[in-house]
């Protein structure tokens, strides 16, 4: 290239840019330093969003609830009272029966031979007896007449007098070979259900054998259910009762199922155990419930509720606006500009999903029901009604 050409390319790279490309440049420029200063002054992050429940006053029953376990009012134990062997069996496992209705059958055959024995038995100490009956009458004749002596009569008198206690013997006998034969028909002593049978046909039962329980016949309606009291529990309704502030008997009892549900039906105090057990200090109270259909059975396990007293004008709040925190119970409040502020509270019963505050909170107020890990004390919130789902689901 030669010194000319050089300095046409010299020139050409630092002749000034057009008028449009100089525009377009500056104006690139300023929207690039617009937004790198747009995005130093973005906007503060909107409020959290929580949900808040008001505190509510109204009058509530505080229950109480006792694990109880229930039991027929009558369990009669179907025992065999004599030793044989078992034929037969009349009754259905599982269904009602009815009082007298016949359950088992053992086989006769023993007990039918020894009151036929019996019976003979008796016939020949009535012979016996008739016997010495005609002689003591004709000694007694000939007595007079001196063709018997004094301990001719005294013998006969003797003879009639122990024919007379062996037919009371063989009566005795006769009876009890009567028993022992009805003995083999087995009944149900009460109207109830049957269980299962504990015996099988061709077993030999009777008293000291392995079979000698055949079954339990259980009377359903009413139903027992049994609950533990404490000792503290126990004074207090007893002196209750005493002063007629809340007679047991009139106590509104529910009955709380496995499954969850409340029974249909009430229950009423019962009876209370004569001792307290020394070695768990509590005392065992009866409660009895009515159950058409038998719905119930013994061995189930259900809750007793029941209303121990009312309390007017309690504080509720949602259990879920309870926190814990070194052993103290706290609530978020949001105040009227809707800053949080974190208090403490005293807590009583819980009444459903709701705990009832004794102390550190005014009816009105508004808590943090959900989302009180968004909140922080002395920020803001934006504050939304609160939906308990499980009680919409239960409406």
């Amino acid at each position: 290239m030669n010194p000319k050409s050089r300095k046409d390319v010299f020139r050409q790279r630092n002749r000034p840019l057009p008028l449009p490309v100089t525009r377009t440049i500056a104006l690139a420029a300023c929207l690039l330093i617009s937004a790198c200063s747009k995005t130093e002054q973005a906007p503060p992050p909107s409020p959290p969003v929580v949900e808040v429940a008001e505190v509510q006053q109204k009058d509530v029953p505080i229950h109480q609830e006792w694990v109880g376990t229930l039991d027929g009012m009558v369990n009669a134990q179907i025992l065999a009272q004599v030793t044989g062997y078992l034929i037969k069996q009349h009754y259905q496992e599982g269904q009602p029966v009815k009082k007298g209705q016949l359950l088992y059958e053992i086989d006769p055959k023993v007990f039918q031979a020894t009151l036929d024995g019996a019976r003979s038995n008796l016939a020949r100490q009535q012979a016996i007896l008739k016997t010495a009956q005609l002689e003591l009458e004709r000694v007694e004749r000939l007595l007079p007449e001196r063709a018997v002596s004094v301990r001719d009569r005294d013998n006969a008198v003797g003879r009639e007098a122990s024919a007379q206690a062996e037919v009371l013997a063989a009566k005795a006998a006769l009876d009890s070979a009567q028993l022992q034969l009805g003995f083999s028909k087995i009944t149900s002593p009460i109207d109830g259900v049957a269980g299962i049978s504990k015996a099988q046909l061709g077993n030999l039962v009777g008293p000291g054998s392995a079979n000698a329980e055949l079954t339990t016949v259980s009377q359903l309606d009413p139903i027992k259910a049994y609950i533990a009291l404490s000792e503290q529990e126990y004074l207090q309704f007893a002196r209750e009762k005493q002063n007629g502030s809340q007679p047991a008997n009139d106590m509104a009892l529910e009955l709380i199922l496995a499954d969850g549900s409340t029974y249909a039906h009430p229950g009423k105090f019962f009876f209370a155990d004569r001792q307290v057990d020394v070695k768990t200090g509590t005392i065992q109270v009866a409660i009895l419930f009515a159950n058409p259909g038998n719905l119930l059975r013994p061995g189930q396990y259900a809750k007793v509720r029941a209303v121990v007293k009312h309390k007017p004008g309690a504080l509720l709040v949602p259990q879920r606006a309870v926190g814990e925190m070194q052993g103290r119970r706290l609530v978020a409040v949001v105040k009227a500009d809707n800053s949080v502020e974190l208090r403490p509270v005293k807590v009583a019963e819980t009444i459903g999903s709701d705990w009832i505050i004794d102390q550190g909170l005014k009816p009105g107020e508004r808590v943090i029901a959900e989302g009180i890990q968004k909140a922080r004390p002395g920020t803001t919130v934006t504050p939304q009604p609160y939906t308990d789902a499980a009680a919409a689901g239960a409406r």
